[in-house]
């Protein structure tokens, strides 16, 4: 196996996860929601992505290529499916969506540049090189701070997350909302991004943990209930790697020592 990191393994199977409860139910394709009406068997396409990339994330034979489909596959949803939309109908579900998949985009670029052969290297040089980390850190910070204006936008529905035993709900909201929106402007900036994408995997973390797991530890879970948890755990691990993209590159020597058959 390749495993350059907590983070990339932690991406890796929460990929595969999903791509493993998007064939179990395609109505469970929450990282791609919402598929195209047009293209319903995309649901199955995205499926077969996730759990194929995931996989070969993994392994040493397969990691260079699995991050070049899966960011290519990102950016092609991204720009031809999400944007679209946003334009087109720009309610909250939509751009929320597009900024997932914007997260998830800068997750897989990071592995990318990570995993790069020299192929990618002399055809890709920008894209698989110090130009591509800075574009998936931007990437995700555009994503967080459209995260943060929702929780001004839409403050009920995010007081109504937050756990019952924690005092001043309308407080954690609002201060969860601005450190989305801070989390994003640094990253954007590169004014203390590094700080900036581990506090906000810090928060994506904390919130996957006090808010989704015992409201799926509670039973009577709804397919909107599995789709959030899934995503939010995806989310988690994307901001991760994203977070990990300041660590020195793995280098193949390295990645060879940790790897075993």
């Amino acid at each position: 196996m390749r495993i350059a990191s907590l983070g990339h393994a932690f991406f890796a199977f929460a990929l595969i996860a999903a791509g493993v409860i998007g064939f179990v139910g395609l109505q469970y394709a929450a990282l791609w929601q919402p598929i195209p009406r047009a293209a319903p068997a995309l649901a199955d396409v995205c499926a077969v992505i996730s759990l194929a990339c995931g996989t070969g994330l993994l392994w040493q034979r397969t990691a260079a290529a699995s991050a070049r489909v899966l960011l290519a596959w990102l950016l092609l949803w991204l720009l031809v499916v999400r944007v679209p939309q946003t334009l087109l109908q720009p309610a909250s579900g939509i751009w929320w969506s597009a900024c997932q998949i914007a997260a998830l985009a800068a997750a897989a670029w990071v592995l990318y540049v990570w995993f790069a052969s020299d192929w990618d290297r002399r055809r890709l040089g920008f894209a698989a090189g110090k130009g591509g980390l800075r574009i998936a850190r931007v990437l995700c910070g555009v994503a967080l701070i459209p995260w943060g204006l929702a929780h001004f936008i839409y403050p009920q529905n995010t007081v109504s997350l937050v756990p019952s035993w924690l005092p001043w709900h309308l407080f954690w909201a609002d201060f969860t909302g601005v450190a989305f929106m801070a989390a994003g402007l640094a990253l954007l900036t590169g004014v203390c991004s590094k700080l900036a994408a581990v506090l906000a995997t810090a928060e994506i973390g904390l919130f996957t943990l006090l808010v989704w797991v015992p409201i799926m530890a509670r039973g009577h879970r709804t397919v909107f209930h599995w789709t959030e948890t899934i995503v939010s755990v995806t989310l988690t691990a994307a901001a991760w790697v994203v977070a990990e993209s300041w660590r020195h590159q793995p280098s193949a020597a390295a990645l060879e020592d940790r790897s075993t058959s």
